[in-house]
């Protein structure tokens, strides 16, 4: 599926919850010429929502599709813009053949996908989070509290890592699905679940959680667990196209532009 881009982005409602910004509001990157740039293909994948999947109509959307399409307008080239949907597999095989420019599909930043990619610097962390019952009676507001306690956290991930390493007074609790873990903390048989914030935020608000629960403490980063954060890959040989979407995401850090995105997609909040 190719999407081809060109309407306006409608504005989100405001919300007091945090949003995440890596520029440096004070710094001004140049933009390098892009005229000479006959297109720009953004490849991602249907199967991370809500940064990127189908909707009800089979239509891509997602964060990402529209961050990209308001890095291309933000650089007057938006005529000059596409995204493609592949298998996840095959997402590096378009940039090394040339039939893509760039990669927008949640590739975390890390010593290893460094090798093969530049980078924008990140637009978004996925930070760990705890979630406790409403009514739970914790003394305290840090981690602290938890001391002693049970902890649900799912199998093998790497937040069961950076839960053992981090917080070694919690007693892990260890589920392999996460609707288990969550059936467990409603119930009462765990305190508290140590997962993804950004899972978390969108089950805590469902009608599965039923109001049941909310964030405690954090959020958590470590990019010895969870890597550097979210940004645009792009092959080494268009490593101009980086300079320029530095240049776009700062843009819209300062205009508003981001934060009406983030707000659309994330309207809980992560942190």
């Amino acid at each position: 599926m190719v999407v081809f881009f060109g309407a306006t982005l409608p504005v989100a409602g405001a919300a007091e919850i945090l949003v995440p910004n890596y520029m440096d509001p004070r710094e001004r990157i140049p933009v390098p010429d892009l005229q000479s740039v006959g297109r720009i293909r953004f490849v991602t994948t249907v199967d991370f929502p809500p940064f990127n999947f189908l909707d009800q109509t089979g239509r891509l959307a997602g964060f990402h599709v529209d961050l990209a399409r308001a890095i291309c307008a933000e650089l007057d080239i938006l005529p000059k813009c596409q995204i493609q949907a592949l298998p996840w597999g095959e997402l590096d095989g378009a940039l090394a053949a040339g039939q893509a420019e760039a990669l927008v599909s949640g590739l975390a930043i890390t010593p290893g996908s460094r090798t093969s990619h530049r980078f924008t610097r990140p637009y978004m962390a996925l930070p760990a989070r705890f979630a406790l019952r409403t009514d739970a009676e914790i003394s305290g507001a840090g981690a602290a509290a938890l001391q002693g306690r049970r902890v649900g956290v799912i199998d093998g991930t790497a937040h069961e890592a950076m839960l053992r390493d981090w917080f070694s007074d919690i007693k892990p609790v260890i589920f392999s699905r996460p609707e288990w873990m969550f059936d467990a903390l409603k119930a009462g048989t765990v305190d508290a679940v140590f997962g993804d914030g950004l899972q978390l935020s969108f089950w805590l608000s469902s009608q599965a959680a039923d109001s049941c629960c909310r964030f405690f403490d954090g959020p958590y980063f470590s990019q010895a667990h969870l890597g550097e954060g979210l940004a645009i890959a792009v092959h080494p040989r268009n490593e101009d196209l980086v300079a320029a979407f530095d240049h776009a995401i700062a843009a819209l850090n300062r205009n508003g532009r981001f934060t009406e995105l983030y707000l659309r997609w994330f309207p809980n909040g992560l942190y």
